[in-house]
């Protein structure tokens, strides 16, 4: 047994209990071996409990959840630990351990005649990916973290990525849930159906609810046939407005081809070739605005590549493309992508950046980047916008860098008035303040601000009648009642 003053939150009958069911190698009681699972990825917060626990099995998370049900305690699920809310570490006050699914890690089954996986939510996103393509077949959930984050991770916070506009959120890839409720009992929710309807879906509960509602354990994920033919370009357009029927074009000339569709702006590129490594200025002049954009086909000897000339082809001649390339092989491809994911990496190195996760009508993006610009800069003289991401879905990064001259805590201590500025504004064009990164414990106040009171209460009810002890992810999207 641990150190009796390192645990002495915690009831003694429950951590004997504890060791008895899951053995004492799956609880991590040293707080220096405790402390990377405190860190949240932006540094911002640092978590607190005197324990964390490392289950193997479904079993062994039902038998946790039970014991903690029992004494009150509550439990913060953490997978791969890349989330940015700081949804996955428990505060001082939170009463509450840590459950890593890092050890639910295995691929239980894979089935290409049904396109379906079914796989532990410990999985790491890049190898569900690798074992999907070694079965030509294509998981096409796709993000920067996906390296080290964990499925289950990506289900609870209804992850997105570069290919909503083609395959949709998480929500829209995930077949069937295996959960532990509040209480400790399994819901075995694991069928591979493509139509199941004897009832309230109750998958769609616990994606995207953080953790709040019960632990995902397992999931059947929806498959794809491996694309075989693909075409990358990046464009330069004359101005933002120009992006939307841009998109529009794609959309009608590329029909289910089109699989990703990127604004990247210029201050977004410079800080890449600044900072990164083995990036590239894919085109010579310099322009403001960009998109990066892909289609693929699951089929050889397609037309893609004519269909995609004539696109081109056409947006030139409407003059919303000042310049282009587009990538001749796999390698020119990749360079392209590495300078996407760059655009978020190499933000650090300018010094303070205030992040916003939003979502507006794809039709508002221009307009709504242009207004929070203008309100940005009024406020904070020389701040550095650098708004990038999903145009084709209406998700954009709206990320703004510290002015070159200013201190960095200074700066950053206007985070809180500047997200009231930015997200005033996407509620003005009805979008949302946070798209695919979730709420957390960082928005769970600005989120009560925007909702309306009918829809807390609709959440709080939910909250109340699965988990009435509140043990799950405590202070997590939902106020404290």
């Amino acid at each position: 047994m641990a150190d009796k003053n390192i645990l002495s939150m915690l009831p003694q009958k429950f951590l004997s209990d504890l060791e008895i069911a899951i053995g004492v190698k799956a609880m991590i009681t040293n707080q220096d071996d405790i402390a990377p699972y405190m860190v949240e990825q932006r540094g911002r917060f640092i978590g607190q409990t005197s324990l964390v626990v490392t289950p193997k099995t479904t079993r062994e998370v039902s038998d946790i959840v039970k014991l903690c049900a029992e004494h009150s305690i509550g439990i913060v699920p953490q997978g791969g630990h890349t989330g940015l809310v700081s949804g996955g570490i428990p505060f001082a006050g939170d009463n509450a351990i840590v459950l890593s699914t890092s050890r639910l890690n295995k691929i239980r089954t894979i089935d290409p005649t049904n396109n379906t996986m079914v796989v532990e939510a410990g999985c790491i996103l890049q190898t569900i990916q690798e074992h999907a393509a070694q079965h030509d077949r294509l998981f096409p959930l796709s993000l920067g973290a996906e390296g080290s984050c964990q499925i289950g991770g990506n289900i609870a916070t209804n992850a997105g990525g570069i290919n909503v506009i083609r395959y949709g959120n998480t929500r829209q890839l995930v077949l069937g849930l295996e959960v532990v409720t509040p209480t400790g009992e399994i819901w075995n929710g694991l069928r591979a159906l493509q139509k199941d309807n004897t009832g309230y879906d109750l998958k769609q509960l616990y994606i995207g609810s953080e953790g709040t509602l019960g632990i995902i354990t397992a999931a059947v994920l929806q498959l794809f046939p491996k694309p075989k033919e693909q075409q990358t370009a990046v464009l330069a357009i004359k101005e933002l407005e120009d992006a939307l029927p841009l998109l529009n074009l794609a959309q009608s000339m590329l029909g289910d081809a089109l699989t990703s569709f990127e604004l990247l702006p210029r201050i977004g590129i410079d800080f890449s070739l600044k900072h990164g490594q083995g990036v590239v200025d894919p085109i010579e002049g310099q322009y403001d605005w960009y998109i990066l954009m892909e289609a693929s086909v699951a089929i050889t000897h397609s037309n893609l590549k004519d269909l995609f000339q004539n696109y081109l082809e056409t947006a030139f001649e409407k003059n919303w493309v000042q310049d282009g390339v587009l990538a001749q092989n796999k390698a020119q491809s990749d360079s392209f992508w590495l300078l996407r994911e760059n655009i978020t990496l190499c933000q650090k190195p300018e010094g303070g950046s205030i992040k916003h996760d939003i979502s507006v009508p794809v039709s508002s993006v221009p307009a709504f980047i242009k207004t929070a610009n203008e309100a940005v800069r009024k406020m904070i003289p020389g701040i550095r916008p650098h708004p990038f991401g999903h145009l084709g879905d209406g998700n954009i990064h709206y990320n703004l860098s510290q002015p070159i001259d200013m201190n960095k805590e200074d700066y950053l201590n206007h985070w809180e008035e500047v997200n009231r500025i930015v997200h005033d504004i996407v509620h003005s064009f009805n979008g949302s303040i946070s798209a695919e990164h979730g709420i957390g414990r960082v928005k769970r106040d600005e989120n009560q601000y925007y909702k309306s009171a009918v829809e807390m209460q609709l959440m709080q009810n939910i909250k109340t009648a699965l988990d009435p002890k509140g043990i799950m992810n405590p202070g997590k999207l939902i106020p404290v009642s």
